[in-house]
């Protein structure tokens, strides 16, 4: 026993101990869980570790995710990562990816390679995905994350625990598009129209192109000239936005920038103020005035928001806090704060607005297509916040510092060190009880904000029966998507029955929410997997339309590399699926009793008996479940052209 490994020998126990140096670790992360969660494993002796993560080094993460220095900002977080840890413990293997999970080469096939899995990521849409590639190939999932003083430990066990989705999640915070379009009310407001509506209006794909066409089409119908007029007079605007930032200027570099500002700061708020019904009952903006708050003449009126009679609140020329109407506030900034942290004047706003622009167009002249907001991309923070900025003041609302923006618009979850060495802790045990198969040991547990009780536990609870991703049954094929059909999968997969898959039936099949096919429409069924985008790293989910089995969801993986070619383009799996039967429970309906003295009336039959005339068949072939749902909400189906119904029947014929 080296000296190294002494003490966790002791803590662990000879038997995990020597497991530990083969166990093959995925950890998918290197942000601020990340980079303690590697720590620990690479000193406890986890000894074939694979390291994935796609982002870059940014100088905001130096404060707690300690394995990086300010030499390697702008590198692969993961790569870094890899490098300082190594020394560590010179007996670990660690294999670095700078990837995104979601990449096909990253398939079931893949993930089956790893004895468990470490979630360290920090957006949901990657969470779900390594989930469900967890469930599909049976591996252990320690899933994680923090939240300032909050954090959670969720070890998921196919079949034994809930997974990622059983429970749901609450969606992300969206705001109506007339609120941020035209009567924004608070900050944010603010942020999200400059980061999802101005950016990619002036620097994202051109998505007014074509429309002239419709405009012309709508106005040869009859429709509102006035409205029509307006939309082009827009259209035209914006297109000549977009051309001056990626035309070279000959005059001053401000041109652009200032076409910009006067048309969405100041025409458009103009044209807003036509609208006289849209101001009743709520503040008007006040139209910006480039020349002015330049020059420092600029006044901002005060905002009337009234309260019994009186205003409430004083006017704001774009920083965070009360300030003068006077635009000229850039002469009493304060130096004492960190530059991100300090509060903007309008003057000051105009001033960023100009650079990041002039910063953005250069990009886009010197052969960039699109640009879109990235926290960590300088020019478009500066963009938006200046942007945000200038129209909270047009609308006296609050600015926001840059460090605000940045912290709103980039979704940022507040991080602190400790907690995130908290939860690393605690992953690290849980991961060492699932290595044991000490199931009983295993907890669900909580850092929470509460002095007496800041750590709980959770016993795991059973996967919910009603879950679309850990209640599937998975299954892989191995093909070439160039020479498979879709049909020949669906086919292969149910198999012939008879203790051979399900045998024929009538099934839908989906790749995440497109429809591929249905009894009543096969026209893909003979389509190459490929030419339907359904490639390596995907899923297929054939769902039966009698809804009497559950539903298979089919990874699709890669041939083997020594796979001759002229074999089969397709190796099934064996066994093939047998999905569950779906176990109907039936709600019981509450019957009331009459009473002696009361009269029972039965209600009439809710359909009619129908009659046939010549047999004629109808053109289309409708599935028995898809009839079952016309009759449920009262559809009568005629068979043949020619069936007739009763006579006195009461019924409205749709062709």
């Amino acid at each position: 026993m080296s000296g190294r490994s002494a003490h966790a020998t002791a803590i662990l126990g000879p038997e995990l101990a020597a497991r530990l140096p083969e166990v093959k670790v995925l950890l998918v992360g290197a942000g601020g869980i990340g980079c303690e969660l590697l720590k620990n494993i690479v000193l406890t002796g986890f000894g074939r570790i694979t390291l994935l993560d796609l982002d870059t080094i940014d100088l905001s993460n130096l404060n707690r995710q300690f394995l990086f220095r300010k030499k390697d900002v702008k590198q692969s977080k993961a790569m870094v990562a890899a490098r300082t840890a190594a020394a560590f413990n010179p007996n670990v293997t660690i294999t670095p990816i700078h990837g995104n999970i979601k990449e096909p080469q990253f398939d079931v096939e893949w993930f089956k390679s790893f004895d468990l899995i470490l979630n360290a990521l920090d957006n949901l849409d990657a969470r779900r995905h390594v989930n469900k590639m967890c469930m599909a190939a049976g591996v252990p999932l320690v899933e994680s994350g923090t939240a300032g003083y909050l954090g959670q430990v969720q070890p998921i066990l196919k079949d034994r625990t809930e997974c990622f989705d059983c429970v749901p999640k609450p969606t992300p915070k969206t705001f109506p598009v007339c609120t941020i379009r035209s009567t924004p009310s608070q900050p944010i407001h603010c942020i999200v129209w400059a980061k999802s509506y101005l950016i990619p209006q002036l620097f994202g794909e051109d998505e007014d192109a074509g429309k002239e066409g419709d405009l012309d089409e709508a106005e040869k119908q009859g429709e509102n000239a006035q409205e029509i007029a307006t939309l082009r007079k827009e259209a035209q605007a914006f297109k000549s936005v977009r051309a001056a930032l990626r035309t070279p200027q000959s005059g001053s570099d401000v041109d652009a920038a200032r076409l910009i500002f006067q048309k969405v700061f100041n025409s458009d708020i103009n044209n807003l103020l036509s609208m006289e019904d849209m101001w009743r009952t709520r503040a008007k903006p006040t139209p910006l005035d480039f020349a002015a708050i330049t020059n420092g003449t600029f006044t901002l009126p005060l905002p009337l928001s009234q309260t019994n009679g009186a205003p409430t609140r004083p006017a704001t020329n774009g920083n965070g806090a009360t300030a003068s109407t006077s635009s000229s506030g850039s002469s009493s900034r304060s130096d004492a704060g960190l530059k991100d942290q300090r509060a903007l004047t309008l003057q000051d706003n105009v001033e960023l607005f100009v650079a990041s622009t002039n910063r953005l167009a250069a990009r886009m002249r010197n052969g960039e297509e699109t640009i879109s907001f990235d926290k960590d991309d300088d020019d478009t923070l500066d963009f938006v916040t200046a942007a945000a900025n200038l129209r909270s003041a047009a609308y006296g609302i609050p600015g926001k510092s840059r460090w605000e923006v940045k912290e709103m618009a980039g979704n940022i979850i507040p991080a602190i060190a400790t907690t995130n060495a908290i939860i690393a802790g605690l992953i690290v045990l849980q991961a060492l009880h699932v290595l044991r198969k000490a199931y009983n040991a295993v907890r669900n547990v909580h850092v929470q904000f509460r002095p007496n009780l800041p750590l709980s536990t959770i016993n795991l609870s059973m996967p919910n029966p009603k879950c679309g991703v850990c209640r599937d049954t998975y299954t892989q094929v191995l093909c070439d998507p160039t020479r498979v059909t879709l049909g020949e999968v669906v086919r292969g997969v149910l198999g012939g029955g008879d203790g051979k898959g399900l045998g024929p039936r009538e099934v839908s099949v989906y790749e995440e929410q497109r429809v591929l096919s249905d009894p009543d429409w096969d026209d893909n069924n003979e389509r190459t997997l490929e030419s339907l985008n359904v490639t390596r790293g995907k899923f297929l989910s054939i769902v039966d339309e009698e809804s009497e089995y559950g539903t298979i969801q089919v990874a699709i993986g890669a041939l083997p590399p020594n796979h001759d070619i002229n074999e089969s383009a397709l190796i099934l799996p064996d066994p093939l699926p047998l999905p569950p039967k779906i176990v109907k429970v039936e709600e019981p309906t509450a019957h009331k009793r009459s009473a002696p003295d009361d009269e029972v009336v039965e209600e009439p039959p809710t359909k009619r008996v129908r009659t046939t005339a010549t047999s004629i068949p109808l053109v289309t072939p409708v599935t028995p479940s898809k009839k079952r749902k016309l009759d449920e909400d009262g559809i009568l189906l005629l068979e043949t052209a020619n069936e007739m119904v009763e006579a006195d029947a009461d019924v409205i014929e749709i062709d």
